[in-house]
């Protein structure tokens, strides 16, 4: 259940243009897809008056809470009610998105199969469907992050640096369904697995930084022999990115952006950098990410590790020289069937790919965004262990 927070006197954030212009563009679209669904869904199962009305009612409240959800903390001043209509419109939409897919399937699996006759059984079995994925979505997406471990393999590695273990968090997403427990439970997990550095990859808040600090606090308390690294994702030029740096390094998180630091580790170094959002530059043109200066002035011949939260930096790291970067933003998918969607904006969806001599680890996620809904794309704490490559 959503965690209420003190009534504030403070006034709502002011909508952002951009997310102003897009509302105006998706209402109308996100109506005619509930039009849609009522169209093919509601007259093979022949529902009475009562029947009609409930459901047209059902599609309207949907249409409605939809974008409400996400923009509640812009229209509503007290917190613990704008939490309410955002837990109320995250479920709406993971709902509406299963009830979409399944009813474009039926509709391809009644064109080709040609079997008018199945038209009431499956109006039936597609809400059915929806509402079962909205549930076991939610009870994975409200589970601690499973621990992933993976080894990464690079080429000229000390012998010192082998077995170091890099923890890696990313997309957390601190906002209106994601609190404090949460939060804390993750950091419980990652101080029990005795890690050499803590890597978190952006895209950590979905608020203001008076409303959201009591929540990101437990971040402060993460523990590992080198300390924790972070580096903003698109969410934090949402949430107002200067505000929440100076946050994070006050609970002792150190932000890499557009920079890098020397890590010694049992006599032998490595370069660890990190690049503010690939989008940063459309937000503030001082913080447009750049690999290239994340290395200026850092020692030749070293293991060279990147932080960006894009997989899409990698060729302008590959560039700049790195041997590996750690990345998020996909969140896999995060639920079926939009994990195939994500290659047409990003070359990496999850796990572990080359891009030339380059390795990039692009993990799903250790929390998730708007609906609380993880289907085929499981949350992640990934333990990345290095390796010298055979």
């Amino acid at each position: 259940m959503p965690q209420a927070l003190p009534r504030s006197s403070s006034a709502p954030p002011a909508l952002p243009g951009h997310l102003r212009r897009a509302l105006w563009r998706i209402l109308p679209l996100i109506a005619a897809l509930h039009a849609y669904i009522g169209w093919r869904l509601l007259p093979p199962l022949d529902p009475d008056a009562a029947g009609w009305a409930l459901a047209i009612g059902g599609l309207a409240v949907s249409t409605c809470l939809v974008p409400l959800g996400l923009l509640a903390r812009f229209v509503i001043e007290r917190q613990a009610l704008a939490d309410r209509l955002a837990w109320a419109g995250s479920l709406a939409m993971g709902f509406f998105s299963s009830l979409l897919v399944l009813t474009l399937l039926r509709d391809l699996a009644l064109f080709f199969a040609a079997a008018p006759a199945l038209g009431a059984a499956t109006a039936l079995a597609v809400p059915g469907l929806a509402c079962l994925f909205t549930l076991v979505g939610y009870i994975n997406a409200r589970q601690v992050a499973r621990i992933v471990e993976i080894d990464i393999p690079l080429a000229n590695l000390p012998p010192e640096l082998a077995g170091f273990t890099i923890v890696q968090l990313s997309d957390i997403h601190v906002g209106p369904t994601i609190k404090q427990d949460y939060v804390q439970a993750i950091v419980d997990r990652v101080n029990r697995l005795d890690a050499d550095l803590v890597a978190i990859t952006g895209d950590v808040v979905d608020g203001d930084v008076r409303q959201l600090r009591p929540h990101t606090a437990p971040l402060g308390g993460l523990r590992s022999r080198h300390g924790s690294y972070w580096v903003t994702g698109n969410h934090e030029y949402y949430s107002g990115a200067a505000a929440w740096m100076r946050e994070f390094e006050r609970i002792g998180l150190r932000g890499l952006h557009n920079r890098h630091v020397v890590i010694e580790h049992r006599g032998a170094r490595f370069v660890l950098a990190g690049v503010t959002d690939y989008s940063a530059g459309a937000f503030d043109a001082g913080q447009a990410s750049d690999p290239a200066a994340a290395l200026a002035g850092s020692p030749p011949d070293l293991p060279r590790i990147l932080l960006a939260h894009q997989p899409r930096s990698a060729t302008a790291a590959a560039a700049a020289g790195f041997d590996l970067q750690l990345s998020g933003h996909t969140h896999g998918g995060q639920f079926w069937p939009w994990n195939h969607f994500v290659p047409m904006q990003q070359p990496f969806t999850a796990g572990l790919h080359r891009l030339g001599r380059l390795a990039v680890y692009t993990s799903r996620g250790t929390g998730y965004w708007g609906p609380p809904k993880r289907f085929g794309a499981p949350s992640e704490i990934t333990v990345l262990r290095l390796v010298a490559a055979s």
